[in-house]
């Protein structure tokens, strides 16, 4: 970076990573190479929007670690990990805002379904004096201001005025709202990947060959147990 450039957009992509696939190391580097940024990968200890987890939050995070070892621009932000109670997501952003100060850009990704539940989240209003909003548009599964104003009014509510290109966020610290499209369709799901290994079905081409041998050494996601998880209703994000 050049003496007095600014730097580099943080993009914030938290999940369970439960375990960590394909189609996640994608979705972050399409956020990387669209938004210009540096992307954290952020694995939440209590996720308070789902059940317990199947793999524990120090294995979560090796195999995420072991997910983006040498891809430029991503890393492993292990703060939830480290903080008691909920992993709600608007205490995350605004560690984030401390630490990196008022004028740093700020992204928090979000999918489409996660989009169009935004108002249950925890303090969701908050979240965009610390950030952006960026929505990842899946083919098939694109939200539109026609789609929020029928399943999710009070999302476009909040968001109606806050648009912008994706390429504009980074002139701004916080505050807006842009839609991120993937250019393909990916298969990989968290759910699907546990039932795979469970039941002994092919696995291993949706993860990294690292994550993959650390599974098989750790003996992770074997047995019925590892493939769903009881819901959580008393916490949101």
């Amino acid at each position: 970076m050049s003496a007095g450039a600014a730097p580099r957009m943080l993009v914030c992509y938290g999940g369970t990573f439960d375990p960590v696939h394909d189609g996640h190391i994608a979705v972050a580097t399409a956020a990387r190479d669209a938004l210009d940024a540096d992307v954290a990968l952020i694995p939440a200890h209590d996720p308070p929007h789902k059940g317990e987890t199947r793999a524990d939050a120090v294995q979560r995070a090796a195999m995420l670690e072991l997910a983006v070892d040498g891809i430029a621009g991503l890393h492993v932000d292990r703060r939830e990990l480290r903080r008691a109670g909920p992993s709600y997501t608007v205490d995350t952003l605004a560690e984030l805002r401390h630490e990196l100060g008022p004028d740093a850009a700020i992204a928090w990704l979000v999918g489409a379904d996660s989009l169009l539940q935004l108002h249950t989240w925890h303090r969701w209003h908050a979240l965009f004096a610390h950030a952006h909003i960026v929505a990842v548009q899946r083919p098939g599964s694109e939200v539109d201001a026609r789609r929020l104003r029928a399943e999710a009014p009070e999302v476009l509510a909040e968001i109606d005025h806050r648009w912008l290109p994706p390429g504009m966020l980074r002139d701004l610290p916080a505050g807006g709202f842009a839609l991120l499209p993937l250019a393909e369709l990916r298969l990989e799901s968290s759910t699907e990947l546990r039932r795979r290994i469970a039941e002994g079905a092919d696995w291993r081409p949706w993860v990294a060959p690292q994550v993959a041998a650390y599974i098989e050494a750790n003996g992770l996601y074997r047995g019925p147990g590892a493939i769903l998880s009881p819901p959580r209703p008393s916490h949101r994000p």
